[in-house]
């Protein structure tokens, strides 16, 4: 029997840095969404372990036991044959391999295999997030997570198709320890009084980023100049970078502008929630 589930991509609306542990390990602050777009995967359970990797995507995605769909199909005890219809750009800052992973575990969940709490952690810190793929306040190391409601975000993702390697971006980061969001987050009604609030906050990535790839800073300024864009940020650590829009018809009129002007970048209107 297949089996068959949806890997959304996760944005970071807001991702603050405010600290560091002994260990090495940054402590996040971070307004985590997913979007209506992402991989697909299929799994049928059998005797050995495989994984075939097709899609726009698929280039450069391992189909061993580096890939964190192996890992965490691994650490369960379950074997058998996984597609995945790489949809994502990977390496992006918009989650693609960690969403795979919690997929990966949701689906095992659902045909009854036990999966330890401590595991989503250790397979990623984006990963825990990615379980439940909704709205949420991810704290710590990613090991806190607190649901939280926003509104539907018409939205348009850019990435570039510029690697930028995640060590090397909080290598390049300033400070470690900055503000965290406030403690206490709103309930918002409209995309634009989530978009309001969200300009006062930060992701602190992003300027580091954009030493590693300048190519970044012109992915914001394309998304700040198209019709009613009420917000242009980084997502994660980067490439990756939205826009949010008031409706879905503004967000899809943006990336057809932008996908007219830069053939070459990965362009996409989407709803987050």
């Amino acid at each position: 029997m297949t089996v068959r589930t949806f890997a959304p991509a996760k944005i970071n609306l807001t991702l603050h840095v405010t600290g560091q542990r002994d260990d090495g390990y940054h402590l996040l602050d971070s307004l985590v969404v997913f979007a209506d777009i992402g991989d697909h995967l299929e799994f049928a359970a059998g005797p050995g372990m495989s994984i075939d990797v097709t899609g726009e995507h698929a280039e450069g995605v391992p189909a061993d036991d580096r890939n964190l769909i192996w890992q965490a199909a691994q650490a369960v005890g379950w074997t058998g044959s996984v597609r995945l219809n790489k949809v994502l750009p990977h390496g992006a800052g918009i989650g693609g391999g960690s969403s795979d992973a919690a997929a990966t575990l949701r689906v095992l969940s659902e045909q009854g295999v036990d999966i330890p709490d401590e595991l989503p952690l250790l397979l990623g810190a984006d990963v825990p997030v990615c379980v439940a793929a909704k709205a949420a306040r991810m704290q710590g190391i990613g090991e806190r997570i607190t649901p939280v409601r926003v509104p539907s975000l018409p939205a348009v993702l850019i990435n570039p198709g510029v690697p930028v390697p995640t060590g090397s971006v909080f290598a390049a980061l300033a400070s470690r320890a900055n503000p965290a969001m406030p403690v206490d987050m709103p309930e918002f009604e409209t995309p634009q009084d989530c978009a309001m609030w969200l300009g006062d906050l930060r992701n602190d990535l992003e300027t580091p980023a954009i030493g590693v790839a300048p190519e970044i800073a012109r992915v914001l300024d394309a998304l700040g100049a198209t019709t009613n864009a009420l917000l242009a940020r980084m997502s994660g650590s980067g490439s990756s970078c939205f826009a949010l829009y008031p409706t879905m018809k503004a967000a899809h009129f943006a990336a057809y502008e932008i996908g007219a002007a830069h053939p070459h970048w990965w362009c996409r209107a989407v709803a987050l929630n």
